[in-house]
């Protein structure tokens, strides 16, 4: 009797590249898609890490956080549109208490007394350099824009750094009350003659691409995920 073979039949060249062709269009999507889910949470952590230490300046700024020896000093953000990879974390303690400012008007009190308060809520390289601390933004995300709204501003009250208009933005909290003192180009109006700054954004960027907004309005909210910057 003639023997039965079994015969097993393999994959031909055509089914192997077919295969591998399916394996590698595969990888690249699951590697684009984790290339661009790290983008938006690098994104997302350094938005809420500026947001976080926002938070912080308030409440050292409204806890009478004391800086050497002086006592109630505000403590605030400094964003430069020259640094756009850094932002410093500062105390507000110059000028000196009694001496006066826009945003803490000179008491009519003892100076020395307990509610007397420093600063002008603007940031003072040459008074409080010394004493700042510098956070360098990491993994090559920048600064994009900075903006500041107040009504003294034209057009739609919208000055921003893209624009060439804002050099400086500064966010200060100080007792009592929890609403910042936001300033524009280092100068705190006076309130009597000028309006205020009532609203600010900080636009982040990644080398790959892709946005992050940080804004602070008028009431003291602080949002790490506002929808955009004028």
């Amino acid at each position: 009797m003639e023997s039965t073979r079994a015969y097993r039949r393999g994959f031909t060249l055509v089914e192997l590249l077919v295969v591998l062709a399916i394996i590698s269009i595969l990888s690249g999507i699951v590697l684009s898609s984790q290339t661009s889910f790290n983008k938006t949470l690098l994104l997302a952590n350094t938005a809420y890490d500026v947001a976080l230490t926002l938070r912080f300046a308030e409440t050292y700024g409204l806890g009478s956080r004391l800086i050497g020896t002086t006592a109630n000093a505000g403590y605030g953000l400094h964003f430069a549109s020259a640094t756009n990879n850094s932002f410093s974390l500062f105390a507000d303690t110059w000028p000196l208490v009694g001496l006066g400012s826009n945003c803490h008007k000179a008491p009519s009190y003892d100076p020395t007394g307990p509610s007397a308060l420093p600063g002008n809520c603007v940031y003072d390289s040459d008074h409080e350099a010394s004493s700042a601390h510098i956070y360098t933004l990491g993994n090559g995300i920048t600064i994009s824009n900075l903006c500041a709204h107040s009504n003294a501003n034209p057009g739609n009250g919208w000055l921003c750094s893209s624009g060439g208009g804002l050099t400086s933005l500064d966010i200060v909290f100080s007792r009592p009350n929890p609403t910042p003192f936001m300033s524009q180009n280092g100068g705190y109006p006076d309130p009597l003659t000028s309006p205020e700054v009532t609203a600010a954004c900080i636009a982040l960027t990644s080398p790959q691409g892709g946005f992050n907004y940080v804004s602070v309005s008028a009431a003291g909210e602080i949002s790490a995920n506002a929808t955009s910057c004028p």
